[in-house]
């Protein structure tokens, strides 16, 4: 029998809130490819999580998921599901998949689940216009392109290092669905970041095909982070005022 018209919104929301659990399903999966030393098929898991990730939020504000089931706390499942995808998975990748030098592996990855620990539990986590305070525990993406560039174990340490040290610093990343500062600008370049990245999942191919995807999601993440630095120096922007039809696209993200 058809659901009634007024249970559809709230039947609507607990599956948005399916789709964000389905992120630790995503994660166990991963983790059983680091079992077996599949390292793109694990790659692609936390890839898929990280999709799941980018649009279950814009999914959640449309259904209303905090007025039609109240008594799930979107913002805590979300946290927990982030935990496990952006650190707790890709700190098993780094660790397992030989890309940190023997001797500083498990240093390393004690420091990035400690470290990624101080990130999650700030209660100033983000500024007012929705930047990160301090690099945001984005380890999904530094074990893709760890992965991707082989580059050498004691560089790839050296960067996690460094990575570890911005958890604690005053410096600022962009959200790239949640910053209004560029309007639908900075979402189409989280997504050609995305379009340039996910071919890279599978390493064991080499044309130049490769090398100009890696570079676009390079220079395409760079610029993510430039934007986050540029917002360190010169403060927050004051509000803008769109006009609606860029506004009704916004809400949406």
């Amino acid at each position: 029998m058809p659901s009634s018209p007024s249970r559809a919104p709230t039947i609507l929301a607990w599956l948005v809130h399916l789709l964000t659990a389905s992120g630790a399903v995503l994660a166990l999966l991963a983790l059983g490819a680091i079992a077996e030393r599949n390292w793109s098929l694990a790659l692609a898991w936390m890839f898929a999580a990280l999709a799941v990730d980018g649009v279950d939020g814009s999914l959640a504000r449309l259904a209303r998921v905090k007025q039609r089931v109240p008594r799930i706390d979107g913002a805590t499942l979300d946290l927990v599901v982030d935990y496990l995808n952006y650190v707790f998975i890709p700190t098993a990748f780094v660790w397992q998949a030989g890309l940190l030098p023997a001797a500083a592996a498990a240093p390393l990855a004690a420091a990035i689940q400690l470290s990624a620990l101080y990130v999650f539990a700030r209660s100033d986590m983000k500024t007012e216009d929705d930047y990160f305070r301090g690099f945001p525990a984005l380890w999904n993406i530094v074990a893709l392109y760890l992965f991707a560039a082989r580059l050498a174990p004691a560089t790839n340490a050296a960067i996690v290092a460094l990575l570890v040290l911005m958890s604690f610093a005053p410096v600022h990343f962009v959200h790239p669905f949640r910053v209004r500062d560029y309007g639908i600008r900075l979402p189409l370049l989280a997504i050609l970041w995305a379009a340039a990245s996910a071919p890279l999942l599978w390493p064991d191919w080499d044309s130049p095909v490769r090398s100009a995807l890696l570079w676009t999601s390079a220079v395409s993440g760079l610029a993510l982070i430039a934007l986050g630095l540029l917002r360190t120096f010169r403060g927050p922007r004051p509000a803008r005022t769109l006009p609606p039809a860029e506004a009704a696209i916004e809400a949406e993200l």
